[in-house]
């Protein structure tokens, strides 16, 4: 077959989007809530669909081969009756209240997920979003399924620049299964082992998100936050332990998902909120980490490649990057379901055309705009600004971050995933208290405990970090523990338990538009190549796409500055 085909993929539930591949490249990929400007957005992704082919120049009718992920029991009755999954957005985003019928319907949903896919469940899916492809112009074209699992390992697989590694996938649950085990060798996945639906870890810290009164699918992180202000509980004294066990290449929970929620809901009543987070978030590092180290023993590699939203968790991560087992470990960056459309699109493409590998230094797949386009969203604002030179620029810059500012930034092709790693970020000095303070209470507006992250060149990771072991990390993907001697200088980024989550840059990674540039500055100046990068948007809301989108954000925050391409505006 030729490498010269085009293959869209598409996702159509939670962290909806789309995908665009040709030939072992990537060309475009976007979650629908960029453009929606719905955070983790649900339904069929037409205006990204829509986006990747005019960024593209294509008519929908030149795209003839289409993946979409996942097709069991309960995303295809969502495919018919897309009602159901936008209402239970609504209650789980607390944008709308519950019913006297939420709490069986919630019974429902995850009795329902269990249900695998079947021979009719498939040809219902197809004919569902081929209907919606071709309302969009899209004709004589093939449209496959991909299984929700595959979709992730093969993301992982296929960018992790392994020639062999064990490629594990653990979610809440996608096709009746809440994890797999895979060989992945010479470019060919083998699936050795699954976890079924009911053995889910992800569904487990679900419910606990959701009991402490958090947005399940969403705010997992502010759990994880939480746990480390815990006084901790002994493990011989905590019972979520003894809910799971690792046993070869799976995992058996004691319990469903309906009695783990009533035996978490009686535990809460019996601890603060941080003991229980902390209780959660420690069988999940045991869990997770115990069943990894099990994998790669039994496989027989030392190389790990993980997707799914539990690798989400970046003290999990950390513990599996240090195992003794793993000698090398790579986090998918869109690990959650919000990747779902790119391996699809990888998944079709290594069926018809033998690709089994990409090159895969950056995230950078989304949209970008002209200098013309953002004067023109600049002038429409009426918002005073100064053009600035490249070579002007970082220095500009690293003169306000160095004297408290906080400023936004906007370079380039946005990013593709959950972080913000130089292209739509929020900026300012990593060791200050005071601007970590007002980022938190002013300008996102979040809660106090969750901390920031900074980004940092591969040689002040290599000087403040005990656990850099040489492997770059430009995803924001794991966690680090900061030097004693450094926690004072970076107060702004770390967290209480002295770890932090950086996007480390090599001298050969690529960085959006100067923004290697500052760092690069900010170092000469202070002896550290390192800046607090949060993602450029307002707390539930999701990153900024567009110029209009930032110039909005800047006058909603009052930020001090905005650089904007060349332009620096001043608040």
């Amino acid at each position: 077959m030729s490498q010269d085909e085009y293959i869209l993929g598409i996702w159509d539930g939670h962290d909806s989007g789309a995908a665009m591949v040709r030939g072992g490249q990537i060309l475009y990929a976007i979650n629908e809530e960029r453009l929606s400007r719905r955070k983790l957005e649900v339904g069929f992704p037409k205006r990204s669909i829509e986006l990747i082919l005019r960024r593209l120049d294509l008519s929908p009718a030149s795209v003839k081969h289409v993946a979409v992920s996942t097709f069991d029991f309960a995303k295809t009755l969502t495919r018919l009756f897309p009602s159901m999954k936008e209402e239970y957005y609504l209650i789980r985003r607390r944008k709308k209240r519950p019913g006297v019928l939420t709490s069986l319907k919630k019974r429902a949903k995850y009795t329902l997920t269990e249900w695998p896919p079947s021979g009719l469940t498939r040809r219902i899916t197809l004919r569902v979003v081929g209907r919606e492809l071709e309302r969009l112009g899209f004709r004589d074209f093939e449209l496959e399924t991909v299984d929700h699992h595959e979709c992730h390992a093969v993301a992982a697989a296929a960018c992790s620049g392994f020639d062999e590694a064990a490629v594990i996938t653990i979610d809440g649950i996608g096709d009746a299964l809440s994890g797999t085990v895979n060989l992945w060798r010479r470019g060919q996945l083998e699936r050795r082992s699954t976890l079924s639906g009911r053995e889910s870890l992800g569904i487990f810290f679900e419910h606990v998100t959701n009991l402490l009164n958090m947005r399940e699918l969403e705010d997992e992180g502010k759990v994880m936050a939480l746990a480390t202000y815990a006084y901790p509980v002994p493990d011989e004294k905590n019972p979520m332990l003894s809910w799971f066990q690792v046993d070869g290449l799976t995992v058996h929970a004691r319990y469903g998902a309906h009695e783990t929620y009533a035996r978490l809901r009686d535990l809460l009543w019996q601890y603060p909120s941080e003991q229980f987070a902390y209780m959660a978030q420690r069988t999940l590092e045991v869990k997770a980490v115990e069943f990894v180290r099990k994998v790669v023993k039994d496989l027989g590699v030392r190389r790990v490649a993980l997707a799914g939203g539990i690798f989400a968790n970046i003290l999990v991560n950390r513990l599996i990057r240090l195992s003794p087992e793993v000698e090398s470990c790579f986090v998918f960056p869109h690990m959650g379901d919000g990747g779902l459309a790119l391996g699809a699109a990888m998944s079709l493409n290594a069926r018809r055309c033998g690709v089994t590998s990409y090159p895969f230094q950056d995230v950078f797949f989304g949209t970008d705009y002209t200098d013309e386009e953002m004067q023109a969203a600049l002038a429409e604002a009426g918002v005073p600004s100064e053009r600035v030179s490249d070579a002007e620029l970082p220095g500009r810059v690293a003169d306000l971050l160095l004297a408290g500012k906080i400023g936004l930034w906007f370079q380039g092709r946005m990013e593709y995933g959950p972080r913000a790693l130089g292209a739509r970020s929020i900026i300012a000095h990593p060791g200050s208290e005071k601007a970590k303070d007002e980022l938190n209470l002013r300008l996102k507006r979040r809660v106090w405990y969750q901390p920031f992250c900074p980004s940092m060149l591969e040689s002040a990771a290599a000087e403040i970090f005990e656990d850099f072991r040489g492997q770059l990390d430009p995803f924001m993907t794991n966690a680090y523990k900061v030097k004693e001697a450094y926690r004072d200088r970076l107060r702004g980024v770390i967290h209480i338990d002295g770890t932090c989550r950086p996007q480390i840059l090599g001298p050969a990674q690529p960085a959006p538009h100067l923004y290697r540039e500052l760092l690069e500055e900010v170092g000469r100046r202070t002896g550290l190549a390192v800046i607090l990068n949060t993602s450029f948007n307002l707390h539930g809301e999701p990153l900024v796409c567009s110029p209009a989108d930032s110039l909005r954000t800047f006058r909603e925050t009052r930020a001090d500055y905005l650089v904007l391409g060349n332009t620096l505006a001043h608040g």
